[in-house]
């Protein structure tokens, strides 16, 4: 027996056929959204995503910074060597920007890759903090490890587990 049509906004999801894998609309909301809220995204999803943002920013900063230091005869030991490196910076800030990008909307594999832009801060943090540049090796080691505490956050998890072009999966 046919149901009559029901608009979109009144339709209540069927529940998946047993075995298809895929979650109803009534067992899984996007964000790990509860009865009672009203938005399904986690802050720390925010926070880590400014986090990641502005970390490509920086990079960014400093690619520019190194294209103006080569383009006023700056010396170098290998031209060729400095632009690849430059070419490396700009490069890592595109992908932190799309992995922020991405880790906002909610994908999946966006928090592996906010964990190893986060461990590879670290291993520039702390030889910053020891070797006497304490603020700057600070203003790398807290966000870095604010960031890997709240991507292991269950809220962050569970908001972070869209694949490709299929409904979310934990």
């Amino acid at each position: 027996m046919s149901r009559p049509p029901v608009p979109p906004s009144n339709a209540s999801p069927d529940p998946a056929p047993e075995g298809s894998g895929e979650p109803s609309g009534q067992e899984y909301q996007h964000g790990g959204q509860e009865p009672g809220q009203t938005s399904g995204r986690p802050r720390a999803i925010g926070v880590i995503a400014a986090i990641v943002t502005a970390e490509a920013t920086a990079l960014l900063a400093a690619a520019a910074w190194y294209g103006y230091e080569l383009a006023t005869g700056a010396p170098v030991l290998s031209f060729w060597g400095a632009v690849f490196t430059m070419a490396l910076l700009l490069a890592f800030a595109a992908w932190l920007y799309a992995v922020g990008h991405f880790l906002f909307r909610g994908y999946r594999w966006t928090r592996a890759a906010s964990l190893v832009a986060q461990l590879f801060v670290l291993t520039i943090g702390f030889p910053t903090l020891t070797g006497g540049l304490v603020w700057a090796g600070l203003a790398m080691l807290v966000p870095a490890v604010l960031v890997i505490v709240l991507l292991f956050d269950k809220r962050v998890v569970t908001y972070a587990s869209m694949t490709g072009g299929s409904p979310p999966a934990v």
